[in-house]
């Protein structure tokens, strides 16, 4: 396949992930978090399997699509709604630990998967993958959640006492008092100055990492030296989601948010700019250091601006267009690489959309009285 139509399948299964998303999402404020995490667990044991028995390229599709959902959709859906939702004063912390979970991820699970394919094949590395999280993902997280129905009610007799002294009555939450609905977040016009620069990382992050070793055959890279670094960068990841997650707690996730995409920015003007090998470092660090920062400051955002009650159903529609960004982004670079242009050329267009995401983010935040 080319890069446009592997990136073609990729994008069908994520669309369909993300018009699912805003239905599956907003069950989170509907059912109790533990039955809704053994759902998404074993939804995603389920697509490990499915994508093992793929022979043509509609079950490709399909397959890419119950990953999709059951994975970067629903997971991160369920953590990142969680830390938002029940964590208040320590909130940037809370966001802050489920970034560096994601930095762990993408540090360990590449190598993983690639030694793990180079000695039994990507089925079987799949169905491995599908025995794993049953066997541990599974129990660890029921086991983690135990005692959280009483966590829960707390939580309920905190947030109704909030609501009947709004407005009356400042409290410390920097969550918005009034719980907004996702209907009413749609009508919100600021809801849409802020999007292009939220879901920029996920476009370009995922896009990056998709064509990484294409960048590696342009440069004269080899694939082991490109893939080896993404250890530094999971690493700045880490850093800087704690630092990033103490500075939400001290000043706001909207102060911080429009600093979140001019590192990315930064990282890719540098591969347009050098060619040596040594230029991967700092790339890695920039890009690290802005997933850091927009990771843990996206998750803390939504509460302060639209509050918690209904928090599910409005990361369900935040997770729908970052979804269809992420499909989006390799697609974007695939087409523009098959036109010809160098890929470091094309990277150069991502820069413009990531200033320009930027300046909306200061124009919407200024609105939320930043």
């Amino acid at each position: 396949m080319s890069h446009t139509q592997w990136g073609g399948i990729y994008m069908a299964g994520t669309l369909l992930s993300a018009l699912l998303l805003p239905i599956t999402g907003k069950w989170i404020d509907q059912i109790s978090l533990p039955r809704y995490t053994l759902m998404v667990v074993l939804l995603l044991a389920l697509a490990c399997w499915f994508i093992t028995q793929a022979h043509t390229i509609g079950w490709l599709v399909m397959g890419v699509f119950l990953l999709r959902q059951s994975g970067q959709g629903l997971m991160s859906h369920v953590a990142f709604t969680s830390m938002g939702r029940y964590f208040d004063a320590q909130r940037g912390k809370a966001t802050a630990l489920v970034a560096m979970g994601f930095a762990a991820g993408e540090a360990i699970l590449p190598i993983a998967a690639v030694v793990a394919i180079a000695s039994v094949g990507w089925r079987y590395s799949y169905m491995g993958v599908a025995v794993l999280v049953l066997v541990f993902v599974l129990p660890l997280s029921l086991w983690l959640l135990r005692g959280h129905q009483q966590r829960h009610q707390r939580y309920e007799r905190e947030l109704q006492k909030h609501e009947q002294q709004a407005p009356k009555v400042t409290t410390s939450s920097r969550a918005n008092v009034v719980s907004w609905r996702r209907r009413d977040v749609l009508k919100d016009v600021r809801f849409y100055l802020l999007i292009p620069g939220v879901s920029a990382t996920s476009l370009v992050s995922t896009a990056m990492f998709f064509h990484h070793l294409n960048l590696a055959d342009e440069k004269g890279w080899s694939h082991a030296f490109m893939t080896g670094n993404y250890l530094l960068y999971s690493f700045m990841v880490v850093i800087t989601a704690v630092i990033t997650g103490q500075l939400i707690d001290r000043f706001s996730a909207r102060v911080v948010m429009p600093f979140t995409l001019l590192p990315i920015a930064a990282a890719l003007t540098l591969i347009n700019l050098v060619d040596s090998y040594w230029v991967i470092w700092p790339y890695m660090v920039l890009l690290g250091v802005g997933s850091g920062l927009s990771q843990t400051a996206q998750a803390a955002l939504w509460p302060e601006c639209y509050g918690v009650r209904f928090l599910g159903a409005i990361k369900s529609l935040f997770w729908t267009l970052v979804v269809f960004t992420s499909a989006l982004g390799p697609v974007w670079l695939g087409f523009l690489v098959d036109q010809g242009y160098a890929f470091q050329q094309a990277v150069l267009t991502m820069v413009v959309y990531l200033l320009l995401a930027t300046v909306l983010m200061l124009v919407g935040l200024r609105k939320f009285g930043v």
